[in-house]
Parts: C-alpha cells; structure tokens; sequence
C-alpha cells in the first residue's frame, strides 16, 4: 500500500499530476516539444519572480548546484556551510577544481547578512553560494537580508540552492539580484523527481561564456544555446515535463501568495506541535516553512517511529539526516499537503508515543 509522503522530498504527487506522466512520448526535435518547452517557460518566470531565462535540467538538483559553480565562478567561490547540503555545494566545487573556500558554522545557526559582509570584504571573491532553506536541518537562511549584501559587491555572483524552498517561499528573483537560483521538482513543486530548474540572469550567461569549460553535460553556454530554440542539448525528461506544465497551471490557479500562505499556516502548525511535545532544532527566528526538524528531547528510537507510522499509519515522515540522525526527526509540510492532512500525521504521531 502507499505510504503518504510526509518526507522532505520527495513529497507527494496527485493522482491527476501523475497522469501526466503517461501522456504519450513526443520526439525531443519536434514542434511539439518546443512548444511545450515554450509554454513552461512564462510560468516558470511567474513562479520564480523574474525575466530571466529558467534552464531545465534532466538531473537532481546537485547537478544543477554543479552547473552553478563549473559555469559561474571566475576567481573564487565562497560557499556558505551551515548544513548538509551547502556542505554539499562546497564538496561540489573541490570537486570540480573550482578555487573556493568554505565559511562555516553550526548547523543549528543561520548565516547572517554581517558574516557574509566580512568575508566578501575581503575582495577574494567573485561568487557566493547559499542555501536558502536547509533540508537537513529545517533551517531558512535570511535570503533577501542577504541578498542585500551581496549586492554591494557588483563583481561577486550570487549563487542560491532553494531546493526545499522554491514554490514554498517568495523568491523575488530579480528584486534581490539572485544570478542563479535552483530548485528540484520533487519538494515544494510537488512533483516526481528527475528535473530541476534554474532561473540564471544575464550576467550569469555572459560570465558562463569566458569561464574555461569545466563540464558538458552541465554547460550553461550549450544549455542556454538550446534553450533559445526552446530545446535542450540533450535528451530531456519528456514525461516530466508534461507533469511540471501541469503543475505550474494548478500552482497559479491557486495563487502564489495563497499558496505561500498556506505554506505558513502548515510550518506554524507543526512547529507549535513540535514546541509543545519536543523542541526544535535550529534557532528560533530561521525555522523554516516547508519542513521543520524536531529535537529527539524524549530519547526516543526515531527509526522505530518511522516504521510504526509507515506500516501502522501508512504515513511516511524522515529521520534525521547525517549527523543528526536519531537525534532528530523531520516532517514536511510543502507541495500541495493541505492542513488538515498535516494535523492528521500529528494525531497519528501523538497515538503511537501516547503524547
């Protein structure tokens, strides 16, 4: 039986969503396939809060994080690390031989606006990447405080992960001077995993051209060649596509302010929950509002939580992730969860450990 995704990602997907991923196979060379590339593109824009060009990338969102770092970094790279995954990005680029540095902190902390203005002081660099919204820790970075910042330093591209967060929160693309800002489909978009996309500004695509090629499969110069013929280099993920021009018809069917609100009112709801019966794990004023990560305060087996819920409750939530695994556990409340099904995975929670 399936188990209903209360998981960080990926999250569930409707029935109506996942019909479309039967729609019959197009050719990739074809009309059909251009116009379809065509119609994502405005709604994209809508979403993301900009004019730029939104990239589709047949690859989890770490190929697309790869992308951002190989494409955009000229001098020096400053990765802010306050979590598994901007680790991650920092692992990406001493991976890929992009000269960076890695400016890191507690994972229980947000990365505040002056800490970035000290580093970037230093004219070392001409990149930063953030992670807007941590899934490992259920902590959101100030974005737009630090946006602010960044854009005092018109030399140093800003690089933004906002997989858990995009589609869940307002990202003013544009507003806030973001260069690439990045997101896979199977977390907030509520839709099957296999594509992520990336709105990338016009400067982005200029630096992309002079930066000596590091990659491929990930180059944004052949990406973006593509992307004006409304196609992509190679073969794309088709059955995806389909769903995610769905998607986006339903997203701004409901509105994207409604939609954040909703996001809110899910985030405040397990987050009094989770006050009450527990703690939570990053400091207050940064939790974030498409998951929350739960301090394990009642030395409880989370492993053997998850089980009871799954094969009890048919309810799916996630331990916690790398180092924090055990010692916490995490609930999900984006895409299109409703509250009601959010104060039901609650209930189902507090019956097993008769809370």
């Amino acid at each position: 039986m399936h188990k209903r995704l209360f998981t960080p990602g990926p999250t569930e997907v409707r029935p109506e969503i996942l019909k479309e991923l039967a729609t019959p196979q197009i050719y990739h060379r074809a009309p059909e396939f251009s116009d379809l590339y065509a119609e994502i593109q405005p709604k994209l824009r809508k979403v993301l809060y900009t004019k730029n060009p939104v990239l589709l990338f047949t690859a989890s969102s770490t190929g697309a994080m790869e992308s951002a770092v190989t494409n955009c970094v000229a001098k020096r790279c400053l990765n802010l690390v306050n979590g598994a995954f901007s680790k991650r990005w920092h692992e990406i680029a001493v991976g890929n031989g992009v000269p960076c540095d890695a400016f890191e902190i507690e994972w229980n902390k947000a990365i505040r606006p002056e800490m970035v203005d000290a580093q970037l002081s230093t004219g070392k660099y001409d990149a930063v990447t953030l992670v807007l919204n941590e899934t490992s820790t259920g902590l959101a970075n100030p974005l737009p405080e630090i946006a602010q910042v960044v854009r005092r330093y018109p030399d140093v591209f800003f690089l933004v992960d906002a997989v858990s967060g995009m589609a869940g929160v307002k990202i003013e693309t544009d507003a806030w001077g973001i260069d690439f800002v990045l997101a896979g489909v199977q977390k907030a978009f509520a839709l099957p995993a296999g594509l992520t996309v990336a709105a990338v500004s016009e400067r982005a695509l200029v630096r992309s051209e002079k930066v000596p090629p590091r990659s491929y499969y990930f180059s944004l110069p052949l990406m973006y060649k593509s992307h004006q013929k409304n196609q992509t280099p190679a073969t794309p993920a088709i059955p995806q596509m389909f769903a995610l021009n769905a998607q986006l018809t339903d997203m701004l069917a409901e509105g994207m302010d409604a939609r954040f609100a909703r996001h809110e009112r899910m985030a405040k709801i397990v987050q009094t929950w989770a006050k009450k019966h527990f703690d939570i794990y990053p400091e207050e004023g940064y939790w974030s509002k498409t998951v929350t990560c739960i301090k394990n305060t009642r030395n409880l087996s989370i492993s053997d939580l998850v089980k009871t819920l799954a094969k009890d409750y048919n309810f799916r939530i996630s331990n916690g992730y790398g180092a924090i695994k055990e010692k916490t556990f995490r609930i999900a409340h984006m895409g299109d969860a409703q509250v009601d099904e959010i104060e039901g995975v609650l209930k189902a929670i507090e019956t097993v450990l008769k809370l």
